[in-house]
């Protein structure tokens, strides 16, 4: 049995979604315990030159949806970024999942060696589709999910290793 990059890509994004999900559910309960506009804490940051929370769980949805699209090698869908409460997050979360529950394995036959290409305003990068995963999409991906854990811890709600791992067996 041969592993594909299916097998090294979807399961954690989708399990690092989830995480991203339970660690925002952590963060409503906390600002309705202490009565704290939700908002506050779509907008916190760990330092002024670092994206808000909002931004970062934008972006780690974004570099899901981008790897599963592009090394299934179909179109991705168009977000806007204009969420600015827990609940809209968590709906970008959602609609990220589906997008990806959607994709099947047999999508990514070829996705080793298919070329990537990102194009961003100051670099185009280019990549085969092993090397997107292992060099771009899942350290991308866990920098911005943990940038969330760390923004939540900063401002006080407790969570915790096991809420950001989730059910890892």
């Amino acid at each position: 049995m041969t592993t594909s990059l299916y097998d090294y890509s979807i399961p954690a994004l989708t399990l690092g979604l989830t995480n991203l999900g339970t660690l925002l559910d952590k963060a409503a309960t906390y600002a309705e315990a202490h009565k704290l506009d939700g908002k506050v804490v779509a907008d916190a940051r760990m330092i002024i030159d670092m994206f808000p929370l909002k931004r970062q769980v934008q972006i780690a949805c974004d570099t899901a949806k981008g790897a599963a699209g592009r090394l299934a090698g179909i179109e991705l869908p168009k977000y806007d970024d204009v969420e600015s409460t827990l609940p809209e997050l968590q709906t970008r979360i959602q609609k990220t999942l589906a997008f990806i529950d959607g994709i099947k394995k047999e999508q990514f036959v070829g996705a080793e060696t298919r070329e990537i290409v990102l194009q961003f305003p100051s670099i185009t990068m280019k990549f085969t589709g092993h090397s997107y995963v292992t060099k771009f999409v899942l350290p991308n991906f866990y920098f911005h999910v943990m940038a969330v854990y760390s923004i939540l811890r900063q401002n006080g709600i407790e969570v915790g290793k096991n809420d950001y791992l989730g059910n890892i067996q």
